[in-house]
């Protein structure tokens, strides 16, 4: 009896103690982030574990666990302070805060010394102890590179559906790499029990920094793994693995080579360095000088529209409009920072109004194309996909067109495939076409706008689904498995009005265009990078179709109207998509009616006449057309490591109307999200916009300043030397850890010379403060990023004289010494939070 009784109480402490290693594992998981297979890439901060600590402690913390520098070096912030973007009186006021009086040049040089010893001391002497630690990530990263492959591989790994832990017990044994000694020789078929096994000579107390360090020693596969774990879908429904099962494998290699586990003394929690306290300094003086401009020309600009609009009602014409009072059309671009670009192009041309709004244009939806093998989530990674939308052919003649293209392209390519990868064919394919595909080649090398234009021809002749098929967003079905079909009428309503009141919307033209985004790039791996990431890295024309589709309908009409949203009865609503490389906007009109046939092909038109200005713009060349071929060069050279720039560059997020924007050349460095205060009395639009796009624009500013301070740690080096594995991710070389960032040519004009701009984002919001404040103070997880210098917030109060206030953390703000200047109000003085 009394055996019984040990038994029981044995069993609940391994149950007890299973429990709590799991959720130590969890906690020590969160210091990597998540990673998104390449084929979908989304930009989000690798130091996302650490937003909880001040930016200055966190880079702190990541510098010991992975390695990485925080802040940019010497001679960037020389180049900055040269070139005139740092205000030296702000930078001697950012450095007298720190209690450092010293000439600015000579903490530079301290800088450079500091970097030396770094970079000194962390090269050479650590070969031979390091040599078991990368045997066992040469073990593992093999393995997983086999596990977690999404249809590249020919071969797979055995028993992958039982999951990662239980598929490696079964390879294991016939891995010759592995030494057939301790704990890896027979490992429990529990994953905990391993754990157990493999730290029994380590102190309780330091496991979790144990698991901690162990996920930082290939925290791009970690942070893969992590995010095919939190997010599930169809490749982890087939193939399980998580943090726990990935850890006990870990361990279990390092006891069979002989690793030392011991994590290394005082990682819990290093001091910031005195080195980066200067290069902080520096940093908040580089951003200030930026923010002081951007909230200058906006407050400027809030006070004369506020004079402007007075006037205009005087005279009773409307403030947004022609002669007619309403614009020629109006279009909708993703608050991307190349849409600033385009449409400040597009307005020059004509009486049109342009509006930023999140690109998925918030309808959160899995989306599958007419022949599509697997649906994506068309959505940003902070919201959950809500329905499955997919394409409904309409046109029998363009669906069987479609159809026979698809089927001869697809028996080509398994034909061809077939040939490469078969050893017994292999030699003779390539003796066989090897002169077909040398002449390919060189087309691309030499003449690639010219292919581009035979492709261009090519895909005219087959279908694309706009032309056949509509989004499947009427048929609402709700009784089959997972997500379900399409969107009842109250969410369709709901939908169409969420879009219209975050972005302030009172008066409606006779065309109303959803524009998406896409990239054209070849040879590129990390083309999704270029995509729209508010759709999780995926071109942003199928959501602008769903929403167009849902705005048309009269029932959404109608519905509308009772929310108090008129569109009039000539309204038409139509998608397209920006091609961001060569900056053409394809128009999606195939439902528009005759009626509009003028005002379309005046837009058509203009859109044209905008894409010439836009690409003379960004290339710098100074005829039109051969700007835009040579924007279509880019984006057919096989070459071409840099097609486009993507969002480098990236600083600012402006949120309010668009007048105040509009007669600014911002350099296509903001993002910009349309928003009126005075049609959102209750703040419900704005908490939307600063707990939504604004955290996903911090994602992606983190995800180019960390890509650009430390492209080896952060980034993913060059493309040149780029190894795709798995359909998931890059190597540099043949093997080791998935590169976690954006390329170095994203990033860099040329070797140590940076394009983008390393600065946390400056978000300036026009709105009442005291709005702003009680939106903050009912979500902690935004302020945490504003207290700990994420990124920054500056509200333009038109209920205030348009004076601007700077968020100075704890829910209290400060006029801006510009405001303090023009209204003699001490700089010290909080603005709305009480003390």
């Amino acid at each position: 009896m009394t055996t019984e009784i040990g038994i029981d109480d044995d069993a609940d402490g391994i149950e007890d103690d299973t429990g709590a290693i799991e959720d130590e594992v969890d906690a020590a998981a969160t210091a990597v982030g998540s990673v998104w297979p390449v084929h979908s890439f989304v930009t989000a901060n690798p130091l996302a574990g650490f937003e909880d600590r001040p930016f200055d402690e966190a880079v702190s913390r990541a510098a010991d666990l992975f390695g990485g520098r925080g802040y940019p070096r010497a001679e960037t912030f020389r180049a900055a302070l040269d070139e005139g973007r740092i205000d030296p009186d702000l930078l001697d006021a950012e450095l007298t805060d720190r209690g450092y009086d010293g000439d600015p040049e000579a903490l530079l040089e301290r800088l450079e010394t500091a970097e030396e010893t770094v970079e000194t001391s962390g090269s050479g002497g650590a070969e031979a102890a390091d040599s078991d630690a990368e045997r066992v990530d040469r073990v593992l990263t093999k393995w997983l590179s086999a596990f977690l492959d999404e249809g590249q591989a020919e071969w797979s790994m055995p028993n992958r559906e039982a999951g990662f832990y239980d598929a490696f017990r079964s390879v294991a044994a016939y891995d010759d790499e592995i030494p057939n000694t301790g704990l890896v020789a027979d490992l429990p078929p529990s994953p905990t029990e391993a754990i157990e096994a493999a730290l029994e000579p380590y102190p309780r107390d330091r496991w979790e920094a144990v698991f901690e360090s162990q996920f930082a020693a290939l925290p791009g596969w970690t942070g893969l793994l992590k995010r095919r774990a939190d997010d599930g879908g169809a490749w982890q429904s087939a193939h399980p693995i998580t943090p726990t099962g990935y850890l006990a494998a870990r361990l279990a290699l390092a006891d069979a080579f002989g690793v030392d586990l011991s994590p290394p003394e005082g990682s819990d929690g290093p001091a910031v360095d005195p080195s980066d306290e200067i290069a902080d300094a520096f940093l908040s003086a580089w951003e200030g000088t930026y923010r002081d401009g951007l909230v200058e020309r906006v407050a400027a600009e809030s006070e004369a529209r506020d004079g402007g609009t007075e006037a205009r009602e005087e005279d009773g014409a409307r403030p947004d409009g022609g002669a007619s009072g309403r614009p020629d059309a109006q279009l909708v671009f993703c608050i991307d920072t190349r849409s600033e670009v385009i449409r400040r192009h597009v307005e020059a041309t004509g009486d049109y109004e342009t509006h930023g709004y999140a690109g998925f244009f918030g309808v959160p939806m899995e989306y599958t194309g007419y022949d599509a093998e697997a649906s994506v989530e068309a959505c940003p990674p902070i919201v959950d996909p809500q329905h499955r939308v997919s394409e409904v052919p309409g046109d029998d003649d363009a669906r069987a067109s479609r159809d026979r293209w698809a089927d001869l392209r697809e028996a080509a390519g398994e034909v061809v495939e077939t040939l490469r990868s078969n050893p017994a064919t292999a030699f003779s394919f390539v003796e066989g076409a090897g002169s077909g595909y040398g002449l390919a080649l060189a087309a691309r090398t030499l003449v690639p706008g010219r292919v581009r234009d035979l492709l261009d021809g090519a895909d005219d002749a087959v279908p694309a689904d706009h032309e056949f098929c509509e989004p499947g967003v009427h048929e609402h079905d709700d009784s089959g498995e997972g997500l379900p079909t399409g969107l009842t009428r109250d969410e369709r309503v709901e939908y169409a009005a969420t879009a219209f009141e975050l972005m302030g919307w009172e008066a409606f033209g006779r065309l109303v265009v959803f524009t998406g985004h896409a990239a054209e790039t070849a040879n590129n791996p990390y083309d999704s990078s270029l995509d729209c990431g508010a759709c999780a890295g995926n071109p942003g024309g199928p959501n602008a179709r769903a929403l167009a589709a849902i705005c048309n309908d009269s029932e959404v009409k109608a519905g509308l109207r009772e929310r108090g949203i008129d569109v009039p009865d000539d309204t038409v609503f139509l998608a397209a998509e920006h091609n961001t490389t060569t900056d053409e906007i394809e128009l999606y009109d195939g439902d528009v009616p005759e009626s509009h046939a003028a005002d379309l092909e005046r837009l058509r038109a203009d859109l044209d006449a905008a894409r010439g200005r836009a690409a003379r713009e960004r290339t710098g060349q100074e005829a039109e057309e051969s700007a835009v071929r040579e924007t279509e060069r880019r984006a057919a050279d096989w070459a071409e490591t840099r097609p486009e720039w993507g969002l480098a560059g990236n600083a600012g997020f402006v949120v309010g109307p668009r007048e105040l924007t509009s007669g600014l050349d911002l350099d296509g460095r903001a993002f910009l999200h349309s928003y009126d205060w005075a049609t959102d009395p209750d703040g419900d639009a704005l908490e939307a916009i600063l707990t939504g796009p604004m955290v996903v624009t911090q994602w992606i500013n983190a995800q180019y300043y960390f890509s650009t301070v430390d492209n080896a740690a952060y980034g993913s080096g060059s493309k040149v030397t780029h190894n795709p594995v798995g359909n998931v991710g890059v190597y540099q070389g043949n093997g080791g850890d998935l590169m976690t960032g954006l390329p170095l040519q994203s990033v860099k004009a040329a070797a140590g010379e940076p394009y983008h701009q390393p600065l946390r984002l400056s978000t300036v919001v026009h709105a009442p403060v005291d709005r702003v404040t009680e939106i903050l103070a009912d979500n902690e997880a935004v302020t945490g990023l504003l207290d700990n210098d994420w990124l920054s917030l500056t509200v333009v109060d038109p209920t205030r004289d348009h004076r601007a206030f700077h968020y100075e953390g704890d829910l209290a703000w400060a006029p801006t010494p510009e405001a303090v200047e023009a209204h003699a109000e001490p700089r010290t003085a909080p603005a709305v939070a009480d003390d």
